[in-house]
């Protein structure tokens, strides 16, 4: 892996006539990536020549951005720690995490995160780059984390993320029956008062969408599929506490405790979403964690 990110194309009828400005505009290429083109140590090269972007772009160029090296995260140490890849290419990664892993170091827990295996992974394999994590998820939720490899890459993911076009379906275990076979909660998020973690269904908080489809009913609890069309701190597990049922293992939102399970059972199994440079299709799925899977073959 090279530790400049680039990126080429070359001019079609389409594109021939545009200054390469408006050209890199229509490519998503920010401000801010193009000033630090100019002053970071980027490149900007037509056929192999350095040009700015004044340059009128001619049918057949070769237009070649070269990105400024990044420099890895600054307080997260890489640490060799085992890591699920489910993908990987040049842009980005996909990881399935397990639970009792932070997405990244928080006070609590300042090592042992995914962002630090991220940046042990990075060295290994001569990657000089930041981890640019796009889906979080919390410390004791498992499933598909979608990470990208530049900064660039990342912006490109956040723009389609505000457009609802990274898909991502979660599979929870909510305490007791649940009658309706689907559903949809709407209902506002904000912060608990005196609490820096919990937050809570109220009136000033920001506008939360979950969906919910029962795949199945057990004794105890039912067992849920879920998309979100909002990405709120602890969407879920507020939304099935505030509906009245809390997901099992959840004590910081009232889940019951439930056999041996140590956490919420919470999962993101399934992603979603366009390559943003191949523009294919891709959608990649992580199975139940065994702690959760043992639950279903116990009941």
């Amino acid at each position: 892996m090279t530790s400049r990110f680039q990126l080429k194309w070359i001019i079609d009828d389409s594109h021939a006539g545009l200054l390469i400005k408006d050209f890199l505009k229509n490519k998503e290429i920010s401000r801010t990536a193009l000033t630090d083109i100019k002053f970071k140590g980027g490149s900007i090269l037509v056929n192999g020549e350095t040009v700015n972007v004044r340059y009128k772009l001619c049918l057949g160029d070769v237009l070649r951005i070269i990105f400024p090296p990044e420099k890895p995260s600054e307080g997260v140490n890489g640490e060799e720690l085992p890591l699920t890849i489910l993908f990987e290419d040049e842009f980005l990664l996909v990881v399935n995490k397990p639970a009792d892993m932070n997405t990244i170091p928080s006070r609590e827990h300042p090592f042992g995160s995914l962002a630090n295996a991220l940046v042990g992974y990075y060295e290994k394999s001569g990657l000089h780059a930041a981890p640019h994590i796009v889906t979080r998820l919390d410390r004791n939720t498992s499933g598909i984390v979608l990470v990208a490899k530049h900064r660039h890459v990342h912006h490109l993911f956040s723009l389609m993320q505000r457009k609802g076009q990274v898909k991502r379906t979660y599979e929870a275990f909510a305490s007791g029956l649940i009658l309706d076979d689907s559903g949809t909660i709407t209902a506002p998020i904000g912060r608990k008062e005196e609490s820096i973690i919990e937050r809570e269904v109220r009136e000033d908080g920001q506008y939360a969408c979950t969906h919910f489809r029962v795949l199945e009913r057990y004794r105890s609890f039912t067992r849920l599929e879920l998309e979100l069309e909002t990405g709120r701190t602890h969407q879920i597990r507020v939304h099935m506490a505030y509906l009245g049922h809390p997901l099992i293992g959840d004590d910081l939102y009232g889940g019951p405790f439930y056999m041996k399970l140590k956490r919420q059972a919470l999962h993101c199994k399934k992603i979603k979403f366009t390559h943003p440079f191949s523009y294919a299709e891709m959608t990649f799925t992580a199975p139940l964690p065994s702690d959760m899977n043992g639950i279903l073959e116990a009941d």
